[in-house]
């Protein structure tokens, strides 16, 4: 006989939001390029931040026809039809904003809150002095400082940025030596250990 035990839920954070970074990131090549704003990363995101408590989610890109297709992708779940025929996608979407640039998110969540910005980044590769899961899920329920976790899309993010965060997690790794996992599924796996140490 299985017995099904209650789920426990605690006090949902309020101080972290998290950015996808479509510029500046590395091509294969490891030039500097703007990569483009994919339909399924707008909408799994979303709704992995939103289940997970997430205070905003923006999505970073500096050219003006990928800002533009994220509008009608909101549009059409927010306003149009899709806000009907989804009513939870359209959650989910709300918490979705849409930003140039990595300096115009952090200045935004300031004028938000008038608290400070700590910026976090993710990388797949393993770094000196980086931060364990548990030890940053204590930063989040211990300190009222904002959040701000980045993640990157095509071939990582720029050492520009990674040079300007605050803390760089230790990467996520499975028990095999293969080690690519999308953004999407990074940005759930991510927060699930996050919010779990609190469970």
């Amino acid at each position: 006989m299985t017995t099904y035990l209650p789920h426990s839920r605690v006090s949902v954070v309020s101080n972290l939001y998290i950015a996808l970074l479509h510029y500046p990131v590395y091509d294969k090549h490891r030039h500097i390029v703007a990569t483009s704003v994919t339909n399924m990363d707008v909408h799994d995101i979303s709704r992995a931040a939103k289940t997970y408590g997430v205070e905003r989610f923006f999505i970073v890109t500096p050219l003006d026809s990928q800002r533009a297709f994220v509008h009608r992708i909101l549009y059409h779940w927010q306003k149009g039809y899709g806000a009907v025929f989804n009513p939870s996608r359209k959650e989910a979407l709300d918490i979705l904003e849409i930003r140039e640039s990595l300096d115009e998110v952090i200045t935004d969540i300031k004028a938000q809150t008038n608290r400070g910005v700590r910026v976090v980044t993710t990388t797949a590769s393993r770094r000196l002095q980086s931060t364990s899961y548990p030890e940053f899920s204590n930063m989040l329920f211990n300190d009222e400082t904002n959040h701000l976790l980045l993640f990157g899309t095509g071939w990582g993010i720029a050492e520009e940025v990674l040079a300007r965060a605050d803390i760089i997690l230790e990467p996520l790794t499975g028990p095999t030596a293969y080690n690519h996992l999308s953004v999407r599924s990074a940005v759930a796996i991510v927060l699930d250990r996050l919010s779990g140490q609190k469970r």
